[in-house]
């Protein structure tokens, strides 16, 4: 099946989401015409597809444009957007600060991925002051949103009992379920649980996951840890977690 650009699907958000697994360039065509006519998603889903090029040419600036348009209307994935844009210099002068701005009000609004780029600056002390408190109270609120990024960082702070009381047991599920969620960073937080429990067979399940949806700074991190690792079949891992690394790094020159 083509698509075709009718006014009909040019009105649909759902339907240009759709658009572009099937047709990047003819999707582009109707996100144009209907963040044109004012539809506040295709305007959002315009600055995504300029930010990554996608069916579009690349324009950091023009994107940085049409978040901005859609997050006046209240859309608060284009505010978190906008946030990304400031936090990274897509299109604009890097400046946390800014970034900050626009993370805090989407999360006040309760989007779970504003919710953990706010509690990332906030933890780091980027653009606001360090509070490791606040940060773990919205890494636990947009986890019990169910965003699995956040799940693992909220895992993290029970097993280090960081702000909070240690508890391992609460860890481990927090692992889990980010694991389970898809994050490249629960799973393998998850399998070291695993392993540490005697569970090679799964943990090396859960590696394997990690090592297949992980970037490429997640897996320089892990080629190294893995290979201080006890058992022989994990150490293995760490030359496959190595070469993929390679690999990333080839593919950007």
């Amino acid at each position: 099946m083509s698509f075709q650009v009718r006014r009909e699907e040019v009105l649909d958000g759902e339907q240009l989401t759709s658009m572009l697994d099937e047709s990047p360039a003819r999707a582009a065509q109707a996100i144009l015409m209907a963040a044109g006519e004012g539809v506040v998603d295709a305007q959002a889903l315009l600055g995504q597809i300029l930010l990554d090029g996608r069916g579009i040419a690349q324009d950091q600036p023009l994107a940085l444009r049409w978040f901005d348009i859609a997050a006046r209307q209240g859309h608060l994935m284009a505010r978190n957007m906008l946030g990304r844009c400031h936090e990274h210099g897509w299109g604009c002068t890097a400046d946390a600060a800014v970034a900050a701005q626009h993370y805090r009000q989407a999360a006040e609004a309760g989007l779970d991925w504003a919710m953990y780029n706010y509690a990332n600056l906030l933890a780091t002390g980027r653009g606001v002051g360090e509070d490791q408190a606040q940060a773990l109270d919205l890494y636990r609120r947009a986890a019990e949103l169910g965003h699995a990024k956040s799940m693992n960082l909220v895992g993290r702070y029970l097993e280090e009992g960081r702000v909070c009381p240690a508890d391992t047991k609460a860890a481990r599920e927090w692992y889990r379920r980010s694991a389970a969620g898809g994050d490249f960073r629960g799973q393998f937080s998850y399998a070291a649980v695993l392993a540490d429990e005697g569970n090679i067979d799964e943990a090396l399940i859960w590696l394997r996951k990690a090592l297949d949806g992980g970037n490429l700074n997640f897996l320089r991190v892990a080629s190294q840890a893995l290979v201080g690792a006890t058992d022989p079949q994990i150490r293995a891992l760490a030359a496959e977690f190595n070469q993929k690394s390679l690999q990333l790094s080839e593919e950007r020159t």
